[in-house]
């Protein structure tokens, strides 16, 4: 990750400062030295406390970080997260980008933290999907991690996904999965292959093909999915989607399906609430 975590401050900066953080320029003298701590406001899971260091050393490699609690640690009010020194400038000009990197993990570690706590003691895992803010995706999907979840596929590029739209654009799911066989075959490709299926029909079409790696049960009710496990007999990996909420969520993992994808782990965030104050 680091790399593109390199790449993605960079850009932040670019895009934040501009041609000067005229505020702190005006206030502050170059040469002061201060000292601040990231205060916790609300409980949760925090995450992106090793991102908050690369972002203070982006903008300076001689700030000091002195970091007391670790990604995925359970956090309350009032608990301090880390301290940071260095000059004073600097501090004020890094403290939004972190926060607003370090706020939005957090975020999404704690609701999966949530979903995570309600499927325990069963296979199920929880899954995130593409459903992520453009260019923020691998800091998302690493606060999914952090909160106790699984990732699915990054992007288009590392798993095969056929959906409906693809299904329907092709003919059926035998003729979408064939040209992908054929597809992967010419590009020398070995990735898996996963369909989605939208009733017992296309379930049963999908399991006479065993190219097929997982299947995705599409917006089926608690007992046609108990229907479809029975029926699937662990011939397929199994993974349930469409509007699986907290609260049903545990019934859907007691079926015996393998994987439960939840796009609101990344799109229907409430950010926890950080802040950075001078001591």
């Amino acid at each position: 990750m680091s790399k593109i975590l390199d790449e993605f401050i960079k850009q932040a900066i670019i895009e934040d400062i501009g041609d000067g953080d005229h505020t702190s320029l005006a206030c502050i003298p170059a040469d002061a030295i201060g000292k601040m701590k990231l205060l916790v406001k609300q409980d949760g899971i925090i995450a992106g406390v090793n991102v908050a260091e690369e972002v203070f050393k982006a903008f300076d490699s001689s700030i000091v970080f002195d970091k007391k609690i670790e990604d995925g640690s359970p956090v309350k009010y009032g608990d301090i997260a880390f301290y940071v020194t260095g000059r004073e400038q600097v501090l004020l000009q890094a403290e939004r980008l972190m926060l607003n990197i370090m706020q939005r993990m957090s975020g999404i570690a704690t609701v999966t933290s949530l979903y995570v706590q309600k499927i325990l003691g069963t296979d199920a895992k929880i899954l995130d999907t593409r459903k992520t803010t453009p260019n923020n995706r691998f800091l998302e999907k690493e606060a999914v991690k952090i909160g106790g979840g699984t990732n699915h596929r990054f992007g288009l590029y590392d798993m095969v996904m056929i959906k409906d739209n693809h299904v329907d654009f092709s003919g059926g799911i035998t003729k979408a999965v064939q040209n992908v066989v054929n597809y992967l075959e010419q590009k020398n490709k070995s990735i898996k292959i996963e369909v989605e299926v939208r009733n017992f029909k296309e379930l049963e079409e999908a399991l006479s093909i065993r190219a097929i790696d997982r299947v995705m049960l599409d917006n089926f009710t608690v007992q046609d999915t108990c229907k479809a496990v029975d029926l699937v007999d662990s011939r397929v990996e199994l993974e349930s989607s469409g509007g699986i909420n907290i609260d049903t969520i545990r019934a859907y993992a007691e079926t015996g399906v393998d994987y439960i994808s939840v796009g609101a782990l990344t799109h229907q965030i409430l950010s926890l609430d950080l802040s950075l104050k001078a001591i």
